[in-house]
C-alpha cells in the first residue's frame, strides 16, 4: 500500500462524490475515520482509499465512481438508513448470492426504488445482513416487477471475504 499524503481537498472531494453517487448527505459521517490513500503513479489521482490498513473503496478511473469494498459496504449499511442502495433477496438464494452469483429479478423481494441502472448496490437478506455488492442492471421499479433477467451483476459476495480472511497469516 502506497501511503500518499491526504489533503483536506481530497477528503472534501470524496465526501461530495459519495453524497452525489449515493444520493445522501452522510458522506462526512462515512469518511469521518482515519483515512489513507494510494494514488495512480501516472496521473496522481486517488485510486484506493484505506482505513486502518483495510481497503474501503476504489475510485474507478474510467468514470470516477466510488466502488466500495465489502468492508466499505458494511460501513455504508451501518450509517445509511434502509432502503438506500439496497436490494433485498429471497432467503432461498441467499447462499448462492454469498458465493458471488448474480441476482435475478424473480428473487428480488424489495429494493430502493431510486436505484438506476449502473448504480452500485448492496444485496442484503431480510435481516439487513450484507450478502454481496454489485452493479444494478435494472432500475428499482423493474427489479420488483420483472420476473426474469439479471437485476444485479454481483461484483463480490461475502463468502469471498471470508475466504480471504482464512488465507491471511
Amino acid at each position: 500500500m502506497n501511503n500518499d499524503s491526504l489533503h483536506l481537498y481530497d477528503v472534501k472531494q470524496l465526501i461530495l462524490l459519495f453524497n452525489y453517487q449515493y444520493r445522501t448527505d452522510k458522506g462526512e459521517e462515512y469518511f469521518n475515520i482515519p483515512l489513507s490513500i494510494s494514488r495512480s503513479r501516472r496521473t496522481g489521482r486517488i485510486r484506493y482509499i484505506y482505513s486502518n490498513e483495510s481497503l474501503i473503496a476504489t475510485l474507478k478511473p474510467t468514470d470516477g465512481h466510488l466502488i466500495l469494498s465489502l468492508k466499505g459496504a458494511e460501513r455504508f449499511l451501518k450509517i445509511i438508513p434502509t432502503p438506500a442502495s439496497r436490494v433485498v433477496v429471497d432467503s432461498v438464494v441467499e447462499s448462492v448470492i454469498r458465493e458471488g452469483r448474480n441476482v435475478y429479478a424473480k428473487h428480488v423481494k424489495s429494493c430502493d426504488r431510486a436505484i438506476r441502472p449502473l448504480d452500485e448496490t448492496f444485496v442484503v437478506n431480510d435481516k439487513g445482513e450484507l450478502l454481496a455488492i454489485g452493479r444494478a442492471r435494472l432500475n428499482g421499479d423493474e427489479m420488483t416487477v420483472f420476473k426474469y433477467g439479471v437485476a444485479v451483476d454481483v461484483r463480490k459476495g461475502v463468502e469471498s471475504l471470508n475466504d480471504e480472511e482464512k488465507n491471511e497469516p
